[in-house]
């Protein structure tokens, strides 16, 4: 069930709402509530697969109780293992045994991918782990349950763990501004997922579409490339920020508080800057659980440091897919920001402007990869993209659809730098302005529209993909 689904907004969402604050007497019954309502969530679309997610909240459970139980280190250190094992396996079956299994050259065994189960997944390892670290105690499966699967953030993350939540889950108050405040965000998210991201898939698909053909008939222009490159890297940042967005939203309808996930990722001006900035919960997740017991960067061999991040990258690839093209698309990450970290040539660089083209540049190259269906389309793109592929530069159709999308195009752009946060700052700063009022005033109506617009484009039947449905 999508967040922006005429289903989810006017009947799911509606109906948990009404029926959690009836019960605002009883905060045992309210997790009661908001359990059932994330399997019914999750078994909408997956009916079969709300059994893998179930399985994974009891067994995750039960080993992070036996964990909690092993008197002995070593054999807290067998359950661990265990854990991972039994989590990665999970993983692998449904995610990477087909794609292993054809690049073995064997007849691939094809199962359908449960939503969310990279996502899932990993909060449950993380809770073990922490488990075992200490940081929280090992709690009955209904709590456990409640953090996997709350819906909020169950198929797209965040990432969020457990020592986060925990407290929440138990104690946490509601008040009228977290609630208005969820909304609000809500629909900030909703109208940039419905009328941003879905505008830029439609350019993107489209033009990765033609290139695909093109590879055997005839060569996209470079200007054509260019426009689809640019669409797809503000596709997927909408896309995604926008599904976190309406995640901390319903979080805080609930009266939960989330982590940000994404904090403007295309202003860094390196590519360290923007991974600190792009799916924050991913980076830390990773950072957390894998880099730094691997010894991180504080190690007397440096050998190790570029192993450890070697590790990471390949790892961040592999969970984004089963394709060589998340692989590589991992591998070049860590090819650049290992020499950012040998080189220091962001910081030599004095030019602000110069250093943030050069990460856009990058970021932009990257995504085309990650877009591409193989290797081998992605490098005739790019091919495409320099104009060394007989393809030539101008294209009526590039600038068609430019016309036709510039005032997406120009929000789409303006609105991936902090314009919107520096506004809010200027009237925080400025209360007894007279555009603070007006503010005041209008956003809510503002608001308002938004959300008779969106649901209009959905009621229209509008395209409305979401990548990280994939993952």
């Amino acid at each position: 069930m999508l967040f922006s689904s005429v289903v989810f907004l006017f009947i799911f969402f509606p109906a948990v709402l009404t029926l959690y604050y009836l019960f605002s007497f009883s905060r045992a019954c309210q997790n009661v509530i908001l359990l059932i309502a994330s399997l019914v969530f999750y078994a909408w679309g997956e009916p079969l697969y709300v059994l893998l997610m179930t399985a994974s909240i009891l067994v995750n459970s039960v080993l992070a109780w036996v964990v909690q139980k092993c008197s002995g280190q070593g054999s807290k250190k067998v359950v661990l293992w265990i854990t991972v094992g039994a989590n990665t396996a999970a993983l692998f079956v449904f995610k990477y045994l087909g794609f292993v299994m054809e690049t073995m050259g064997l007849e691939p065994v094809s199962l359908p991918l449960p939503i969310g189960i990279s996502f899932f997944t990993f909060q449950a390892m993380s809770y073990v782990v922490d488990v075992y670290r200490g940081t929280v105690k090992a709690e009955n499966p209904f709590y456990v349950g409640l953090y996997i699967a709350f819906f909020p953030q169950l198929i797209a993350g965040p990432i969020i763990q457990y020592n986060t939540i925990a407290e929440q889950i138990r104690h946490r108050k509601s008040s009228f501004q977290m609630f208005s405040m969820g909304i609000c965000r809500f629909t900030a998210g909703l109208g940039k997922k419905i009328l941003l991201s879905n505008c830029f898939a439609s350019i993107a698909d489209n033009v990765f579409g033609w290139s695909a053909i093109g590879t055997e008939r005839m060569a996209i222009p470079a200007m054509l490339a260019w426009l689809g490159s640019i669409a797809y890297s503000l596709q997927i940042y909408y896309d995604f920020s926008a599904y976190s967005d309406m995640a901390i939203g319903l979080g805080l309808c609930f009266g939960f508080k989330f982590p940000e996930n994404f904090n403007y990722p295309y202003i860094a001006e390196s590519i360290s800057d923007f991974w600190k900035r792009w799916h924050i919960s991913l980076t830390d997740w990773f950072r957390e659980y894998v880099y730094f017991p691997l010894g991180g960067s504080r190690v007397k061999n440096q050998d190790f440091m570029v192993r450890n991040m070697l590790v990471v990258w390949i790892l961040t690839g592999i969970w984004h897919g089963a394709n060589w093209t998340f692989i590589f698309w991992g591998l070049m990450y860590f090819v650049f920001q290992l020499a950012e970290r040998f080189f220091e040539y962001p910081k030599k660089i004095e030019s602000k402007f110069m250093r943030h083209f050069y990460t856009l540049m990058i970021v932009n190259a990257l995504w085309v990869v990650f877009r591409a269906d193989n290797l081998y389309q992605a490098g005739r793109f790019f091919m495409n993209m320099l104009g060394i592929n007989n393809n030539g530069f101008y294209s009526d159709l590039a600038v068609m659809l430019i016309r036709e999308n510039l005032v997406f195009l120009v929000l789409g752009i303006l609105f991936s730098m902090p314009v919107a946060r520096n506004m809010n700052e200027i009237l925080y700063k400025n209360p007894r302005s007279g555009i603070r009022w007006a503010a005041v005033l209008f956003y809510p109506v503002g608001l308002l529209a938004l959300l008779v617009v969106c649901v209009a484009y959905l009621a229209s039947g509008t395209y409305n993909p979401f990548i990280y449905f994939n993952f």
